[in-house]
């Protein structure tokens, strides 16, 4: 190791790997799962932010729901270019980059947090914080590359779990700071200091490993696949949905049913607290029982919470649509676990259905696996600006959010569908024309 590049890294062998492998891969997790937290924590920040924004600052429900959504566009398109940076400039120091800019939006927040801002600054701010949306591309890429394929599933797991709890945690925080009657700046107090703190570590127990590069070609097939278009609609669904009503959820109590800030923090945490756990319980029964079935059940299992969150906010029972919302986020988690589990077995599929075999056909599968993950998380992540404006014009055009879910029932009634004619109804992948066909692989045990 010379100036923290490890330039011979093979974590296939189990000797190298038993020897120093895990050591420095496990290390090097946990502190990519640190800058990951806090950068989800940034990401969903205006989710809080808008709630201590009363009637003196001019700004109504329609504006906020706009100004969450920039926060998620920003951070779905920063995906791309995250992801490509751990093989350009390193893991190591593509992280210190990654947390020290979260100081951007951290620091602009806190001088702007007041009555009097305008608009467009408060907007530009927000924007700001996506920047922290890309922190889980670059951080699952670096992640990646550390661990051999048999601890990939439970490294990536622990990752994108760690990460993503950093949106409950950041709200359980905000409920902290309101109910102590401080303001947004004693939030942002806290945070600036733990940004600092994670670039640190980064820098001080984190590794850039040699090896790793980018591969252009994969990523050029991996755009020409369909299946990259059509797992990145399905994790719209799951993933976008997630982050969408982890930005809205505490903003939709507080606009159509009147709760007071304190009152919609103290629910909004729940949600987001329990999708982020029950992802890993998503790949695990995707491990089981295959995870076209899985997300397939789950699209309807989320179709079905969504009905009874319409049925809730037509009757304007707060405790129905309560508990209803809260299903709906445990199934996003389930069904984020399930489709990313999806991606790989689905392109081993196509290696296999292609002639391939064995170390080849898994290769195959690992290489446009990787390259078509950082496009269907940005893809999906997209899924939360829909979200938000959906509100946004729901709140504009009715006072209530009951017409947006009728649009989100139709589209998971759309990826139910999808899911099914695509990789559950079809019995196989077609490996050759019919006259020189092979065994074919079913795709609904991917």
């Amino acid at each position: 190791m010379a100036g923290r590049w490890i330039e011979q890294w093979d974590p296939e062998d189990e000797s190298f790997w038993e020897a120093k492998g895990e050591r420095i891969a496990r290390r090097n997790l946990v502190f990519s799962i640190l800058s990951e937290h806090i950068g989800f924590s940034i990401w969903t920040l205006w989710s809080v932010m808008v709630l201590f924004m009363g009637p003196e600052y001019g700004i109504d429900p329609a504006g906020k729901f706009f100004l969450v959504a920039m926060a998620t566009l920003v951070g779905a398109f920063v995906r791309i270019p995250y992801t490509f940076a751990v093989a350009r400039f390193g893991g190591r120091n593509w992280t210190i980059v990654a947390a020290t800019m979260l100081l951007l939006p951290a620091v602009a927040a806190f001088v702007v947090m007041k009555p009097g801002t305008s608009y467009t600054t408060f907007l530009l701010v927000a924007m700001l914080t996506g920047v922290g949306g890309g922190n889980f591309a670059s951080s699952m890429t670096n992640i990646n590359a550390f661990f051999p394929l048999r601890k990939k599933g439970w490294a990536l797991g622990l990752n994108a779990g760690g990460g993503n709890i950093g949106v409950p945690v950041l709200q359980l925080v905000g409920l902290a700071v309101i109910g102590a009657s401080g303001g947004p700046r004693m939030l942002l107090g806290i945070y600036i200091p733990l940004i600092a703190v994670s670039a640190i570590c980064a820098a001080v127990f984190m590794d850039n490993l040699a090896p790793v590069k980018n591969d252009t070609g994969a990523s050029k097939e991996a755009v020409k696949d369909p299946h990259t278009w059509i797992m990145s609609f399905l994790y719209i669904g799951t993933f976008g949905s997630f982050i969408g009503y982890s930005f809205a959820f505490g903003l939709v109590l507080q606009t159509q049913f009147g709760r007071t800030p304190l009152q919609a923090a103290s629910i909004t945490f729940i949600g987001p607290l329990l999708g982020s756990l029950i992802r890993p319980v998503g790949g695990w029964l995707a491990d089981r029982y295959g995870g076209a079935r899985i997300t397939l059940w789950n699209f309807l299992g989320m179709g079905l919470a969504t009905a009874a969150v319409v049925a809730a906010s037509v009757e304007k029972s707060l405790p129905l649509f309560t508990t209803a919302f809260i299903a709906l986020f445990v199934l996003t988690g389930v069904g984020n676990g399930s489709t990313y589990k999806m991606i790989p077995g689905i392109f081993h599929a196509k290696a296999v259905a292609k002639g391939m075999s064995g170390e080849a056909a898994a290769a195959y599968g690992r290489r446009l696996s990787g390259a078509s993950m950082g496009l269907i998380g940005a893809v999906g992540a997209l899924g939360g600006l829909g979200i938000n404006l959906a509100f946004r014009q729901s709140f504009l055009t009715a006072g209530t959010g009951t017409s947006a879910f009728v649009a989100f029932l139709v589209f998971y009634a759309a990826c139910f569908t999808v899911t099914w004619a695509v990789y559950v109804r079809r019995p196989a992948v077609a490996a050759q024309p019919v006259a020189e066909a092979k065994p074919q692989l079913s795709y609904a045990e991917v």
